[in-house]
C-alpha cells in the first residue's frame, strides 16, 4: 500500500541573535527579497519560485548557540572561485575546502557562525 503525502516543506526557522542582519546576508546571498515576518522582531527571506526553495525564517532568541547545529545548507555552484569572492564579501568565513575530483567542497560560516556548503560538481 503506498502512503499519499500531503506535506511540503514551507519554511526553516533559524535562531539567532540579529534577525535582520543574518536575513540580509542570506537575502544577497540567494538572491531572494527580505520581507518583515509576520512577528514583531522576526524577518524573513522569501522563496521567489519552487526552484529556490523553501522561505527563510530569523526569530530573535536571546541565549547564544550552546551546540551546533545539526542542519547544514547545501549551496550549488558552477562558478566556485566567484562564488566564494561573493560569499566572504557579505560576510561569510570560509572554514574547509575539499577537492575530489567529481566535485568541490567548501564549508563556511554565516556571519553568526552556522555552517553551509558551497558545491560545485565537476564533470568526470
Amino acid at each position: 500500500m503506498t502512503a499519499t503525502v500531503s506535506v511540503s516543506f514551507a519554511a526553516l526557522d533559524i535562531d539567532c541573535a540579529d534577525p535582520a542582519a543574518l536575513a540580509d546576508f542570506w537575502g544577497k546571498t540567494l538572491g531572494r527579497p527580505v520581507n518583515p515576518g509576520a512577528v514583531a522582531g522576526d524577518m524573513a527571506v522569501d522563496a521567489t519560485d519552487p526552484e529556490s526553495g523553501p522561505r527563510l525564517i530569523f526569530h530573535p532568541v536571546p541565549e547564544p548557540e550552546t551546540v551546533k547545529s545539526r542542519l547544514r545548507p547545501i549551496l550549488l555552484t558552477n562558478h566556485h572561485d566567484d562564488e566564494t569572492e561573493r560569499l566572504t564579501g557579505l560576510g561569510a568565513k570560509p572554514l574547509n575546502e575539499t577537492k575530489h575530483p567529481a566535485v568541490r567542497q567548501t564549508t563556511f560560516a554565516d556571519p553568526e557562525g552556522n555552517e553551509f556548503d558551497l558545491v560545485t560538481w565537476r564533470p568526470e
